[in-house]
């Protein structure tokens, strides 16, 4: 178990770098973070299943401005851990998750704290004139970062296996099946957070397109994908038509 503590230890300190040095490639996201997981302890398919459902979840979760949004780096790693290694469901999982995201975000609140004394002494050596120790100073931070995502993670998978096991088999039925009820009522509430962003009047037509063939005709998500992409290009090309009439 130390060696996948330690395996998932890295993979949530590279996920809190993705946005502070890699650009920023979604590598934070829970439909990433959770078939890691799941890759290293052993269950890819509850990875990318439970994943897939935090995903849902986190979605609409923007931070702006001062705020401090769920970490969902911590919610992800722990959902999905906490479903391999206790065997729950992923509603249920999910709904754990969201009270550790909550706790991450303070601890992320105290890791600027903490970054603040790096950014004094970038100040500090920028009137020095001392490049080499202003790169040094960001680099410090960035180890602050890592570590903020490395320790936690790191204790949850090599000290929680037993406190899940034990968790688990201390929570009631009724109170389980609450957990479950609620996780998709939050698996709702950020499935329609990220719908009131994106869609308009001219997507509808699709949204509801996409519900029929999956509802009423059974269809899976490959073959409505497929169907979306044609429908796309197919639209690509009316429209790129269009535009060589009215050149001519």
């Amino acid at each position: 178990m130390f060696i996948q503590a330690l395996l998932i230890g890295v993979i949530g300190g590279l996920a809190e770098w993705d946005s502070r040095i890699f650009g920023d490639n979604m590598l934070g996201r829970p439909i990433i973070l959770g078939p890691a997981v799941g890759l290293v302890l052993g269950d890819f398919t509850t990875g990318l299943i439970v994943g897939g459902t935090l995903e849902l979840v986190f979605m609409g979760i923007v931070g702006i401005g001062s705020t401090s949004p769920a970490d969902v780096i911590t919610g992800g790693i722990a959902g999905t851990a906490f479903a391999i290694l206790s065997g729950v469901e992923a509603t249920v999982a999910a709904t754990l998750a969201v009270p550790v995201s909550l706790l991450g975000a303070q601890l992320q609140n105290l890791v600027r704290i903490i970054n603040s004394y790096w950014m004094k002494k970038a100040d500090q050596y920028a009137e020095e004139g001392n490049m080499k120790a202003i790169e040094w100073s960001h680099r410090g931070g960035y180890a602050v970062f890592f570590l903020s995502q490395f320790i936690p993670v790191f204790l949850l998978i090599y000290l929680g296996s037993n406190f899940i096991d034990s968790l688990v088999n201390a929570i009631p039925e009724w109170l389980t099946d609450g957990l479950s009820m609620g996780a998709g009522l939050l698996i709702a509430i950020g499935f329609a957070m990220i719908m009131k962003m994106i869609l308009t009047k001219n997507l509808i037509p699709f949204f509801l397109g996409g519900f029929v063939l999956a509802a009423y005709l059974e269809m899976d998500i490959i073959g409505v994908t497929v169907i979306g992409v044609i429908v796309a290009l197919v639209l690509l090309q009316m429209k790129g038509g269009e535009a060589d009439d009215r050149s001519v």
